[in-house]
């Protein structure tokens, strides 16, 4: 008996202890490869042969990147992207560990400095900034060296501080390397003999945009043309720009500065309270308890929408909205898909088409409906060449030149498919764009917008990129898409508390944009890795993220210039009509915001939320949790179709302002 247990125990296996996992450093550059190994060893230290090693990406990295069962780490994108690593060995109890890769910039290949120019006077100062980017456009954390060419006519700190010296030019350059950008810097003859400021004393609202002038000049009473002033303002908070472009976000009185070394000239700003808040009401409700809500729509008579399901609900619901206070389902399409993501009817308020992801036959891909009935609509047609990986976003889209085409994004690829529907009973793709320079693993394509022949693409790690598709500015159509601009941004740097939150590997990225008069407006989708520990259920989740105002006014150079985030939940799908701007907040709930005029800075620090609805109740999919999608607007009567994620359909109206009474 002895023998035999002594023989047993001499065939069980060794318990696994730990796994070592090289290389040691795990540093790649994105868009690069690595490559794991891993051994099992036991308490002793010992290799253990035999192992099988699986390896996993976690989070919601797969955005960023991707990783093998060999082992094979591809990078997409700069991010952490965390591996688990399990070891097996048969008769043994499993073991795991949890590794993270830093996927980095690649090398500095330009450095973006501000401003391009300046005009200074003698005793001057004024800081100038530097930036590396990567050629994919990441940025890089390298400390700028500076140097002026001709340090009598101005110097330059190693902090970017220049100063001007002595009248005449000279060229401030920033180094990273052999990488180099130079700043122009000129030095005005002549002192300052007089300053003025324009406009003076000026009463505005909180969140107008007060442009200010400097007019300088010399003893003789001469203009001084093109002087760059140091701005400041105080107190209070707000915002001003190198161009002299003021916002105060909180009413008071302000004064602005203008600074020329030791001269200055002051404006004072009186700023009343923005005032636009307003109640809003509900009209009507349709609770979804059964599956999850995804996107709603609604047809150009105004009298009939489309409403989208997710959680498996392989349906997508008309509406009749005739009466707002009772909106009725009068008809379903039934697809394989579990997740109608996305729906768009054709201008001519005839065909519809609707997104399919998750099909359990890989299929995937798009379905178009005939709506000669809206109320009843009627399969004509399906998509699904090169879009079975499944399909996130479709807009259809029509231009006079070329016809109706219907834009899609590919979950698969990354890639936009553009298919020609001018006959729906027979959609034909007639080109595909996607971008380069990096693997499939870090490129996604999430939603898009057109206006005017010029797509807005919410390219995830790669931000907004603007395609010309019949506008002529790069000669591009619907067959042969040309890229115009890009506007990227760190995702890293700018949700880095998400990181700290919920650990690496959490989405985020380009989520949808929209373009309105001369800006366009791009909302990230930002969700932890993991919930707070001991968390659980509905309640433990939450959104994150920021929604950006870029001016493409320069539609080749975009720019930042304003912003919105919700001090708790995030942002995802809006609607502009007018000068207010609707959202679909997650957590947030339901928003609604004043965009008129001109916009800069903090637009929530500014009293710009004109009322906000939260869409929790206890008759939806997810009891009294809100998860509000997104929103579309009723040309017809104004009113707001809201779709939550977790509670249905809310129709909201917004209230005219109550009126004061005043008492005599």
């Amino acid at each position: 008996m002895m023998l035999l247990l002594a023989a047993l125990l001499m065939q069980q296996p060794p318990e696994i202890s730990r796994i070592v996992v090289s290389p040691a450093s795990r540093t790649m550059t994105a868009g690069d490869t690595l490559r794991l190994r891993a051994e099992a060893r036991d308490a002793q230290g010992t290799v253990i042969p035999g192992v099988t090693f699986r390896y996993r990406l976690g989070g919601s990295a797969r955005f960023e990147g991707r990783v093998d069962s060999l082992g094979l780490v591809t990078s997409g994108s700069t991010a952490i992207l965390p591996v688990t690593v399990t070891a097996t060995l048969a008769g043994a109890k499993p073991k795991f560990e949890v590794i993270e890769i830093r996927a980095l910039p690649g090398a500095a290949a330009r450095i973006e400095v501000a401003p391009a120019r300046m005009v200074l006077v003698s005793g001057q100062r004024l800081r100038a900034t530097g930036r590396a980017f990567s050629a994919a456009g990441d940025q890089r954390a390298d400390a700028v060296t500076w140097s002026s060419a001709n340090p009598k006519v101005a110097t330059v700190s190693a902090a970017g501080l220049i100063t001007a010296v002595g009248t005449g030019s000279t060229a401030i350059t920033a180094s990273v390397g052999t990488v180099k950008s130079t700043i122009a810097v000129s030095v005005a003859a002549g002192s300052l003999s007089a300053l003025s400021l324009t406009p003076g004393n000026v009463t505005a609202r909180t969140g107008d945009v007060l442009r200010f002038a400097v007019s300088a000049k010399d003893a003789a009473g001469k203009n001084i043309a093109g002087l760059t002033p140091t701005w400041s303002f105080s107190p209070g908070h707000g915002t001003i720009d190198t161009d002299g472009a003021f916002v105060g976000y909180e009413a008071g009185e302000y004064t602005v500065t203008a600074s020329f070394g030791t001269r200055s000239v002051e404006s004072t700003i009186t700023l009343n309270e923005r005032d636009v808040r307003r109640p809003l009401s509900l009209v009507g409700r349709l609770p979804r308890s059964r599956f999850s809500t995804e996107e709603v729509w609604l047809h150009q008579d105004g009298k009939h929408a489309y409403l989208g399901s997710g959680s498996g609900g392989d349906v997508l619901y008309a509406l009749d909205i005739s009466n707002p206070a009772n909106p009725t389902v009068t008809d379903s399409v039934i697809s394989n898909t579990r997740r109608v993501n996305d729906v768009m009817t054709f201008p001519d308020g005839k065909f519809l088409v609707f997104t399919r992801e998750g099909a359990s036959d890989r299929k995937n891909g798009i379905v178009i409906c005939s709506i000669d009935d809206p109320a009843h609509p009627k399969v004509i047609a399906e998509f699904t060449d090169g879009v079975t990986g499944g399909v996130h976003s479709a807009y259809v889209y029509k231009q006079d030149k070329f016809g109706t085409f219907i834009y899609l994004t590919n979950d698969g690829t990354g890639a936009l498919h553009i298919i020609d529907v001018n006959d729906p009973y027979h959609p034909k793709e007639v080109a595909r764009w996607k971008t380069e320079g990096r693997p499939d693993a870090g490129r996604s394509l999430h939603d898009i917008d057109l206006r005017d022949g010029l797509l807005y693409a919410s390219y995830w790690n790669d931000g907004m990129i603007v395609l010309d598709v019949g506008n002529g500015i790069k000669g591009g159509s619907p067959a042969n898409p040309v890229m115009v601009s890009q506007f990227k941004y760190d995702l890293n740097a700018m949700y880095k508390q998400v990181e700290v939150d919920g650990g690496p590997g959490f989405i985020r990225g380009t989520h949808t944009a929209w373009r309105h008069k001369n800006y366009v407006f791009i909302a990230d989708e930002v969700f932890p890795a993991a919930y707070s520990k001991g968390t659980k259920d509905a309640a433990a989740s939450r959104a994150y993220g920021r929604l950006q105002v870029l001016d493409v006014s320069d539609i080749m150079h975009p720019k930042s210039v304003a912003w919105y985030e919700p001090e708790y939940g995030g942002v995802h799908n809006v609607w502009v009509a007018g000068d207010t701007l609707y959202m679909g907040a997650y957590n947030a709930g339901f928003r609604v915001f004043d965009i008129s005029g001109e916009l800069r800075g903090d637009l929530r620090a500014q009293g710009r939320e004109i009322g906000h609805l939260n869409t929790a109740d206890m008759e939806g999919h997810i009891k009294n949790s809100a998860m509000t999608w997104g929103v579309v607007v009723n040309p017809k009567d104004g009113l707001a179709y809201v779709n939550d994620d977790n509670n249905g359909l809310w129709i909201i109206k917004i209230e005219p302002k109550p009126t004061v009474k005043v008492v005599p």
